[in-house]
């Protein structure tokens, strides 16, 4: 017999709450918070669901510094068309570029830090027919 599983990435932060609320406006998704504030879900259409933790002593990470490996990160993927559009939601939400490079291929991708410090990335989808598949 197989249990029933489901991850759900879960990334530390200083301000869980605020964190959760720049990924709910990126992914167009929605906050929750339960009855432990110190965790808060960001949950939406298409399989999206993220956490947010309270860490009193968070340090965001250094990556890209070459001394400091990079642990994770989330890929976003957007239309071919849409990356332009999507970098200044990202940016307009407060993400911070960490390349800002415009490669307008089949493997554009954008890298950014979140306001947490978190790094992720935008990325034209691989899906030949040029959307995301949602």
């Amino acid at each position: 017999m197989t249990v029933h599983k489901m991850s759900v990435l879960v990334l530390d932060a200083a301000e869980p709450i605020e964190l959760a609320e720049f990924y709910a406006g990126l992914l167009a998704a929605e906050v929750r918070i339960g009855s432990d504030p110190d965790f808060v879900e960001v949950c939406g259409q298409h399989g999206v669901h993220l956490a947010m933790r309270r860490d009193h002593g968070y340090a965001p990470p250094s990556w890209p510094r070459p001394e400091d490996s990079q642990q994770a990160h989330l890929r976003i993927l957007v239309a071919r068309g849409d990356m332009d559009e999507a970098e200044r939601e990202a940016i307009g939400l407060g993400a911070r570029p960490v390349s800002a490079k415009d490669n307008n291929g089949p493997r554009d991708e954008r890298l950014y830090t979140d306001p947490a410090g978190h790094s992720f990335s935008l990325a034209v989808s691989p899906d030949a027919a040029g959307g995301v598949g949602l």
